[in-house]
Order: structure tokens, then C-alpha cells, then sequence
């Protein structure tokens, strides 16, 4: 599927909690970890980053998905969006326990609920051109549901042990600055609710949303100076609309403020014409085979002092299934970690 500066459509596939398990909470900002892992366990010295796959970016099969992150790719990480054809925030409670009880068996932690937060439509704007029913990772709310939304997502990073939420700021409207004060007010609001609970309200920039570069995304940040609110940075999703996120958009970024990253890549494809001005088609690719600077994307991270969750979040499908593009795409980030100096 092709993507256009003005029409972004993540044509994915498949993709994507109350059970007792009491996390451990600490200051805001700081990491959560499961006390069962020793930091060899976790390649602690080894490898600067929290190395990570969304697990719906293999397959609905939450099982399998573990098993081949933890086995077959090594990892001790996984971001949780959408399994057994449900999103994570629509889990029963058997479901979530059985989710923990997986989790455990294949010891693996959790970066954080990569929850649909603010994926909805402005209440009062004009209809978002974005607002179109595409792939929400198996949810669905309207603005209505948001603050029940956000209880929910704490409730699930308190039982998967995780001190990070992810959220985004709503459909990409055409004139956003009308709306962007009280935008930004209700993520403030969301991001010190979460810090009442020691939580970290991740935004990702996401070509779909108002936030999507990040231009916008150091805008944004500055707007709303709370530490309890961090960037969820995906480079990836910057540059299919034309952008280049390392250096330009990154370098713009304040480095204390970046509290995940999502890797995938993409190639400029062909150009189209048929409106008055040329634009760039670009087409998701294996990380490493594509426009991003992974090399020196990674590199910065390190340097900067980044050191949270690195998930893939293939979106590649060129090797016809979810689970063969994700094993070609993890092939594709280690090398480029490897050229980066990393051991992962």
C-alpha cells in the first residue's frame, strides 16, 4: 500500500487486563522491573536498550508470539497492543490473567500498554480527513470513552508491571490550531492522573494524529513541560510523510523527555502527480532497508542517554505473513544495531 503526505493509511494486517499481581512503583520516570530477572537475565551491560517486539506485529496467537520473541529472537521485552483478536484494553479478566501467566512463562517484561489513548476524533472540530475506519488494532472509542479508557490502561500497567502507557492526540485535523490549547490541556489532564499512580503517559507522533513529526512533537513538549508526559519517538512514522527524523526532526527533541521508541522503515516508492503539486509516495520496508538513519538514530539514543523500550513495530508485510516480515525486520535491527557498536 502506497502512503501520501495527505492520506497516511497503515494498510497492517494483524496487529494490536484485572488479575493480581502487584507492580513495583517507583518514582515517575523510572523503569519497573519483574525482581524474578538478574541483570544478566536481561543483557544489562550488553545492550543499552529495552529490545522489544509489539507482540500483534507476529501474530493474534499471544502464545506464539511470546515463544518467538523470548526463544527464537533472544529478547526479554514485548509491548502489548492486541492478542487473541482483542485489544489489550478489551481483555476479560480470565484473559488478562492468562496474558500474565504467559508472560511469566516465557520471562518477559513489558514496556508498556500500547493502549489506542486520544485515537478518536476532536469533539467540536470539523470531521478529521484521518477519522477514516482503518485498522485500530481490534478498538474503537469515541471521545465519550476516553477518561474511562485511560482508567483502564492503568489498571493493566499496574497488573503487567509496566509504569508506561502510550497514547496519541487525536485524528490529524486540517487546522489544528483552533483545538491545540485544549488538546493539549487534556493530555496534561491524562498525564497527571497517570502520575498520581507513578505512570508515564507516552505520546507517540503518529502520521495520522496532529502530532506526527518531530517538529511537532518538540512543540508539543514544550507546550505541555510536565515530565510525568514523554515522547513515544517513532522516526519511522515521521518519515513516510516526508520528513526526516534523524537528524532534523530529532535534534529538535528534548532528550530527557524521550521515553520509548518504535522501529520500522520506510522507502520512497514513486511520486504522484495528479494533484497540482508533486507528492512522495512511501511504502513501509525491513528496518534496514529503508530512508531512516537507524544507524545513527541508535547511536544518538544511546549517546543522549535513552534507555527504555526499543520495540519493533514491523508493518512490513513483503514477506507475505506478519510473522515471516517481523523475523526479516528483527534480522534487519540487529545488524543495524551491530553496525551502531551494540550487542542486543
Amino acid at each position: 500500500m502506497a502512503y501520501t503526505r495527505r492520506r497516511v493509511l497503515a494498510g497492517l494486517g494483524l496487529a494490536g487486563l484485572e488479575a493480581v499481581m502487584p507492580p513495583l512503583i517507583t518514582k515517575a520516570g523510572a523503569r519497573l522491573l519483574m525482581p524474578s530477572l538478574s541483570a544478566a537475565e536481561t543483557g544489562a551491560g550488553a545492550c543499552p536498550f529495552q529490545l522489544a517486539v509489539i507482540d500483534d506485529e507476529i501474530t493474534q496467537d499471544f502464545e506464539k508470539a511470546c515463544q518467538i520473541v523470548a526463544g527464537d529472537f533472544g529478547l526479554h521485552w514485548i509491548e502489548l497492543r492486541s492478542m487473541w483478536n482483542k485489544n489489550v484494553t478489551e481483555l476479560d479478566a480470565k484473559e488478562v490473567e492468562d496474558a500474565r501467566k504467559i508472560l511469566e512463562k516465557h520471562n518477559l517484561q513489558v514496556t508498556d500498554i500500547a493502549s489506542p489513548l486520544f485515537k478518536t476524533d476532536w469533539p467540536g472540530a470539523p470531521r478529521s480527513p484521518q477519522s477514516e475506519r482503518r485498522d485500530q488494532f481490534h478498538a474503537n472509542f469515541d471521545a465519550a470513552a476516553q477518561d474511562k479508557l485511560l482508567e483502564r490502561c492503568i489498571s493493566l500497567a499496574k497488573t503487567f508491571n509496566t509504569d508506561r502507557i502510550r497514547c496519541f492526540d487525536y485524528w490529524r485535523l486540517d487546522d489544528q490550531k483552533p483545538y491545540r490549547p485544549a488538546i493539549n490541556a487534556k493530555l496534561l489532564q491524562a498525564a497527571e492522573r497517570c502520575a498520581k499512580d507513578n505512570l508515564i503517559l507516552l505520546l507517540e507522533n503518529e502520521m495520522s494524529c496532529n502530532t506526527a513529526t518531530g517538529e511537532e512533537a518538540a512543540t508539543v513538549l514544550k507546550a505541555i513541560p510536565t515530565k510525568n508526559l514523554m515522547l513515544n519517538w517513532d522516526p519511522g512514522n515521521s518519515a513516510v510523510i516526508g520528513k526526516t527524523p534523524y537528524p532534523t526532526g530529532y535534534q529538535l527533541l528534548p532528550k530527557d523527555r524521550i521515553g520509548h521508541c518504535h522501529c520500522k522503515d520506510v522507502v520512497r516508492t514513486t511520486n504522484d502527480t495528479t494533484k497540482q503539486k508533486e507528492m512522495d509516495i512511501y511504502d513501509w520496508a525491513p528496518v534496514g532497508g529503508g530512508i531512516v538513519d537507524w544507524v545513527g538514530q541508535l547511536q544518538a539514543l544511546q549517546r543522549d542517554g535513552f534507555h527504555y523500550g526499543l520495540s519493533l513495530e514491523t508493518h512490513w508485510r513483503g514477506a507475505g505473513t506478519p510473522e515471516a516480515s517481523t523475523r526479516i525486520s528483527m534480522d534487519g535491527l540487529k545488524k543495524v544495531l551491530t553496525k551502531a557498536g551494540f550487542s542486543c
